[in-house]
This record gives structure tokens, sequence and C-alpha cells, in this order.
């Protein structure tokens, strides 16, 4: 009895115990990961802007003289030739002027015919000796002068003449009309645009950049242009970048020209693309955004042990963005492994294996 009796107290001894004792300790599970192997690479693969299509001479044409617009002879999208009329205005008191002009010619034509009649008849008397040197040199100077109101009225006749000729808008080049700035009725001055003309000849593309781009750029720099429907690239050299900024986008206007003839439309819309690929940058270290995770304010990546298996943190520095990616200044090394997938169920220290998807071998 008395040795049941010590089992029993042995047993209650060891259920205390056991009851006392802390649980075991649960195992983290071990996650599994995608990773990749940082590394530098170029900045910007590619960048397009979007061009238009210009002529490399677009003149705005204008009259040189003021007046009445009684009749415009071209339509917007006419092409014309060289010689070819644009336009009139009213040259009716231009008319009048010259015929002013020529009346004072004649006048002053019959003066100096008077003078030369003179100037010969003193001559003849000076030679007889009947009068003076004295007055036949006055004779002379006399018909100097009427020779001088005769040049003088020509000359004004001739600048009439032309005033006639400017009323009329002749088209100095071929080309094509791209715009209309006055209609018939119209009262325009001299040197306003009444019709724009593209020059036929060399293509050029007009494109716009930022100003944060602008600086990339110089003068003779190669470039590739893409026409709208077609794949085919066209080398182009930039030869004109704007000295100042538009006042309203505040970018900077650039003109390429494009290599050989292209048979492309006036405005037609092109892509512009910097570079052959690439653009001229130092080469950076980018990692994916879903490897970036914030931290006490702090940017942090996992970075991955193969030795042991384990994950880290990692504190980075970012730059700036590049499409999809970042790019990161300072913190990584190339050829380290940073987790890519997910990176917020992961404690420092943690086992971790390599993802592997369905159906691949390890």
């Amino acid at each position: 009895m008395r040795g049941c009796f010590k089992f029993f107290l042995l047993l209650s001894v060891i259920a205390g115990l056991s009851a006392c004792s802390p649980p075991p300790a649960k195992q983290e599970p071990v996650r599994s990961v995608k990773v990749i192997q940082v590394g530098e690479s170029a900045m910007g693969s590619t960048t397009e802007y979007a061009g238009e299509v210009k002529a490399r001479v677009e003149s705005r044409l204008g009259f040189r003289v003021g007046g009445k617009l009684v009749a415009r002879h071209v339509e917007l999208g006419q092409r014309v030739k060289a010689g070819q009329l644009l336009a009139e205005i009213d040259a009716q008191d231009y008319r009048l002027t010259v015929d002013a002009a020529r009346a004072q010619m004649n006048a002053a034509s019959t003066n100096r015919d008077l003078a030369a009649a003179d100037y010969k008849r003193y001559k003849e008397l000076r030679d007889k000796e009947f009068i003076s040197s004295a007055e036949l040199e006055r004779r002379e100077t006399a018909l100097k002068a009427a020779q001088a109101q005769v040049e003088q009225a020509q000359a004004q006749l001739s600048a009439q003449t032309n005033q006639v000729t400017y009323s009329k808008l002749i088209a100095d080049k071929s080309g094509v009309i791209t715009s209309i700035d006055a209609e018939a009725g119209q009262v325009v001055s001299a040197g306003m645009p009444v019709v724009r003309l593209a020059q036929d000849g060399p293509r050029d593309v007009l494109f716009a950049v930022p100003e944060d781009k602008v600086l990339g750029l110089q003068k003779g720099q190669t470039l590739q242009v893409k026409f709208w429907g077609s794949q085919d690239l066209h080398d182009a050299s930039v030869y004109e970048i704007a000295a100042s900024a538009d006042p309203v986008t505040r970018t900077f206007g650039v003109r390429v020209a494009i290599a050989g003839q292209v048979n492309a439309p006036l405005g037609s819309t092109v892509s512009v693309i910097l570079g052959k690929g690439q653009t001229a940058t130092p080469s950076k270290i980018k990692l994916p955004t879903s490897a970036l995770r914030q931290e006490g304010g702090k940017t942090m990546v996992w970075v991955l042990d193969m030795a042991t298996m384990t994950v880290r943190s990692q504190e980075i520095q970012v730059t700036t963005a590049d499409g999809n990616e970042v790019v990161v200044n300072s913190g990584l090394q190339a050829g380290q492994q940073v987790v890519v997938a997910g990176v917020h169920v992961l404690s420092p220290g943690q086992k971790v294996t390599l993802f592997q998807a369905t159906g691949t071998k390890p």
C-alpha cells in the first residue's frame, strides 16, 4: 500500500514539472523568394519625341506697299511656280503717282533742252568775244542744274513705276501654299503677311525638348526619325537649336535635317529617336520597384547570402526612376543577390529558398 502511494506521488511531481516548463520554440518557415543579381546598365534605352515635317525654307510673303487687297489667286495647299501671280492690291493711286512723275520728268527735260540751247548760243557769242567768260559760265551752270533735275525726275519716275509693280505679289520660288493670312477686301500694310510659301527642296523635322534635355543635344549630332505608319529609320542631323525656351510650353525647338531625299508630306508626324538605342549616360545599378520597401523613412532591400541562404536588410539611396525601375546611387555593389518578390514577409536572418517556377528544372 505504501509502495502505491509513492508511485502516485512521483507521477504528481512529474506532471507538475511538465506544466511549468516553457513550450518548444516555433521554427520560422523557410520562404521561397525570387532574386536577381544586380549589375550596371545604361540609363534610358530609348528616348522618343513627336516631331513635325517642315520645309527647310518657309517664307511669309507680303506686299512691299500698302493698299486694299482686290484679288487672291491661290488657295491653301496649292502648288505654285516661281513667277506666278499670287495676289493683287488696288494700284490706282500708284498709277496716278506715276503719271505725275512722268509729267515732272517731261517738264525737267524741256527746261534742260532750253538751257542747252542757251548755252550753245552764248558759246558762239563767246567765241566771237561778244560776251565775257563769266556769262558763259553762268549758262553752263544753268545747263548742269537742268540736267540734274532731269535725272532726279527720272529716278522718281522709276521709283513710282516700281510701286505699281509691287502692287502684284509674285512667287519668287516654287513651292506649296501652307497658310492664307489675308482675304480680298482687306486693307494690308507694307510687309504684312498675305500667304505663306513652303519652298521646294530639303525637308526638316521640328520637335521640342524640355529644359533638362536640351543640354544633351549638340549641332551635328546624329538622330533617327521614323515616319508615321512606317518602321523604317532615317538618319537626321541636328543643325538648329533654339536659344531660348518657348514662353508658353517652356520647351526648346530643335530642327534636324533628314539625310537623303524623303517624300514626306508637310506637317506629317514623325518620331524622333535620340541616339541609336541608348543615350550617352553613365551606367548605373537599377532595381525593379518590387524589390523596395520603406522602413523608418529609409529605402531598404533584402540581400541574400548565398552561403547561408539567409537574408539581411540593406539600406540604399535611390536617385531617379527609369521606367519600371529605380536607379540606385549607393548601398549595393554589382554581383549581389537582391530579393525582388516576397520582400514584405521576410525578417532579418531568415532562411529562404530560391523560387522555381512550375515545370522548370532546378
